[in-house]
Protein backbone atom coordinates (compact mmCIF):
# COMPACT_ATOMS: atom_id res chain seq x y z
CA UNK A 1 0.00 0.00 0.00
CA UNK A 2 1.18 3.26 -1.29
CA UNK A 3 1.91 6.27 1.70
CA UNK A 4 0.27 9.35 0.85
CA UNK A 5 1.37 11.29 2.66
CA UNK A 6 0.03 15.49 2.01
CA UNK A 7 2.08 17.44 -0.25
CA UNK A 8 4.13 20.36 1.46
CA UNK A 9 3.53 23.44 -0.21
CA UNK A 10 6.30 25.33 -2.03
CA UNK A 11 7.22 28.25 -0.11
CA UNK A 12 6.69 30.47 -3.58
CA UNK A 13 2.94 28.80 -3.78
CA UNK A 14 1.80 29.49 0.20
CA UNK A 15 0.63 33.33 -0.36
CA UNK A 16 -1.90 32.21 -3.03
CA UNK A 17 -3.08 29.32 -0.16
CA UNK A 18 -3.28 32.40 1.82
CA UNK A 19 -5.47 33.84 -0.33
CA UNK A 20 -7.23 30.91 -0.04
CA UNK A 21 -7.85 31.02 3.63
CA UNK A 22 -9.31 34.08 3.21
CA UNK A 23 -11.91 33.09 0.53
CA UNK A 24 -12.50 30.07 2.61
CA UNK A 25 -13.65 32.49 5.20
CA UNK A 26 -16.15 34.32 2.38
CA UNK A 27 -18.03 31.04 2.36
CA UNK A 28 -17.98 30.76 6.05
CA UNK A 29 -19.39 34.25 6.62
CA UNK A 30 -22.10 33.73 3.93
CA UNK A 31 -22.83 30.58 5.68
CA UNK A 32 -23.01 32.31 9.11
CA UNK A 33 -24.76 35.32 7.66
CA UNK A 34 -27.84 32.87 6.71
CA UNK A 35 -27.85 31.36 9.75
CA UNK A 36 -27.85 34.61 11.53
CA UNK A 37 -31.21 35.95 9.44
CA UNK A 38 -28.77 38.78 8.18
CA UNK A 39 -30.71 40.42 4.73
CA UNK A 40 -28.84 39.16 1.84
CA UNK A 41 -28.12 43.00 0.49
CA UNK A 42 -25.42 42.93 3.57
CA UNK A 43 -23.92 39.73 2.35
CA UNK A 44 -24.51 40.69 -1.06
CA UNK A 45 -22.62 43.96 -0.27
CA UNK A 46 -19.32 42.28 1.41
CA UNK A 47 -19.36 39.45 -1.11
CA UNK A 48 -19.08 42.51 -4.10
CA UNK A 49 -16.47 44.11 -1.91
CA UNK A 50 -14.35 40.67 -1.65
CA UNK A 51 -14.49 39.93 -5.11
CA UNK A 52 -13.60 43.59 -6.11
CA UNK A 53 -10.24 43.62 -3.60
CA UNK A 54 -9.36 40.39 -3.60
CA UNK A 55 -10.61 37.55 -5.66
CA UNK A 56 -10.53 38.84 -9.48
CA UNK A 57 -7.16 39.92 -8.36
CA UNK A 58 -6.64 36.55 -6.93
CA UNK A 59 -7.76 34.64 -10.56
CA UNK A 60 -6.25 37.06 -12.69
CA UNK A 61 -2.90 36.45 -11.15
CA UNK A 62 -3.46 32.47 -10.94
CA UNK A 63 -4.32 32.22 -14.87
CA UNK A 64 -1.40 34.36 -15.88
CA UNK A 65 1.21 32.99 -13.91
CA UNK A 66 0.09 30.01 -12.22
CA UNK A 67 -1.98 27.70 -15.46
CA UNK A 68 0.46 28.72 -17.96
CA UNK A 69 2.84 26.28 -15.75
CA UNK A 70 0.95 23.64 -17.26
CA UNK A 71 0.54 22.71 -20.82
CA UNK A 72 -1.78 24.37 -23.12
CA UNK A 73 -5.39 22.60 -22.93
CA UNK A 74 -4.52 20.94 -19.59
CA UNK A 75 -7.37 19.54 -17.91
CA UNK A 76 -7.15 20.94 -14.47
CA UNK A 77 -6.53 24.12 -15.83
CA UNK A 78 -9.41 23.84 -18.06
CA UNK A 79 -11.81 23.19 -14.81
CA UNK A 80 -10.23 26.22 -12.88
CA UNK A 81 -10.74 28.43 -15.61
CA UNK A 82 -14.44 26.94 -16.18
CA UNK A 83 -14.87 27.45 -12.43
CA UNK A 84 -13.58 31.65 -12.57
CA UNK A 85 -15.53 32.38 -15.05
CA UNK A 86 -19.04 30.47 -12.91
CA UNK A 87 -18.16 32.08 -9.89
CA UNK A 88 -17.06 35.51 -11.79
CA UNK A 89 -20.37 34.94 -12.95
CA UNK A 90 -22.26 34.64 -9.75
CA UNK A 91 -20.63 37.16 -7.91
CA UNK A 92 -21.90 39.85 -10.89
CA UNK A 93 -25.31 38.65 -10.93
CA UNK A 94 -27.53 40.78 -9.89
CA UNK A 95 -31.03 38.84 -9.51
CA UNK A 96 -31.96 35.65 -7.55
CA UNK A 97 -29.13 37.07 -4.93
CA UNK A 98 -29.95 34.63 -2.46
CA UNK A 99 -29.34 31.80 -4.55
CA UNK A 100 -26.42 32.90 -5.83
CA UNK A 101 -24.57 33.72 -2.76
CA UNK A 102 -25.60 30.01 -1.97
CA UNK A 103 -23.91 28.83 -5.38
CA UNK A 104 -20.81 31.27 -4.74
CA UNK A 105 -20.67 29.19 -1.27
CA UNK A 106 -20.82 25.93 -2.43
CA UNK A 107 -18.63 26.23 -5.77
CA UNK A 108 -15.82 28.28 -4.16
CA UNK A 109 -14.79 25.82 -1.47
CA UNK A 110 -14.90 23.02 -3.96
CA UNK A 111 -13.05 25.27 -6.37
CA UNK A 112 -10.34 25.90 -3.71
CA UNK A 113 -10.56 22.51 -2.38
CA UNK A 114 -9.83 21.60 -6.00
CA UNK A 115 -6.76 24.07 -6.51
CA UNK A 116 -5.24 23.20 -3.48
CA UNK A 117 -5.36 19.24 -3.27
CA UNK A 118 -4.97 18.83 -7.22
CA UNK A 119 -3.75 21.79 -9.60
CA UNK A 120 -1.58 23.14 -7.46
CA UNK A 121 0.19 19.61 -6.56
CA UNK A 122 0.32 19.60 -10.30
CA UNK A 123 1.89 22.96 -10.58
CA UNK A 124 4.37 22.08 -7.61
CA UNK A 125 5.57 19.01 -9.30
CA UNK A 126 6.80 20.40 -12.66
CA UNK A 127 7.54 23.91 -12.10
CA UNK A 128 10.77 25.68 -12.67
CA UNK A 129 12.41 27.33 -10.02
CA UNK A 130 12.47 30.44 -12.27
CA UNK A 131 8.37 29.85 -12.67
CA UNK A 132 7.73 29.45 -8.95
CA UNK A 133 10.01 32.66 -8.53
CA UNK A 134 7.99 34.41 -11.38
CA UNK A 135 4.82 33.26 -9.09
CA UNK A 136 6.18 34.37 -5.70
CA UNK A 137 6.95 37.90 -7.30
CA UNK A 138 3.73 38.46 -8.57
CA UNK A 139 1.88 37.94 -5.17
CA UNK A 140 5.10 39.59 -2.83
CA UNK A 141 2.74 40.09 0.25
CA UNK A 142 -0.20 39.71 1.40
CA UNK A 143 -1.71 42.59 1.66
CA UNK A 144 -4.92 41.49 2.39
CA UNK A 145 -7.43 44.33 4.59
CA UNK A 146 -10.52 43.17 6.34
CA UNK A 147 -13.89 45.21 5.54
CA UNK A 148 -15.03 46.70 8.40
CA UNK A 149 -17.57 48.48 7.63
CA UNK A 150 -20.24 46.19 8.07
CA UNK A 151 -19.22 43.23 9.65
CA UNK A 152 -22.60 41.02 9.98
CA UNK A 153 -20.66 37.55 10.82
CA UNK A 154 -19.46 38.82 14.66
Amino acid sequence: MEDKKPLKRATELQPLSHDHHYALQLCWKIRTGFSKNIAVERIKLYTDWFFENSLAEHFKLEEQDVFTVLEPGNELVKRALLDHESLTTLFHAQLDVKENLEKIESLLKAHIRFEERELFAEVQKIATPQQLEKIEAAHAQDDFKEYDKDEFWL
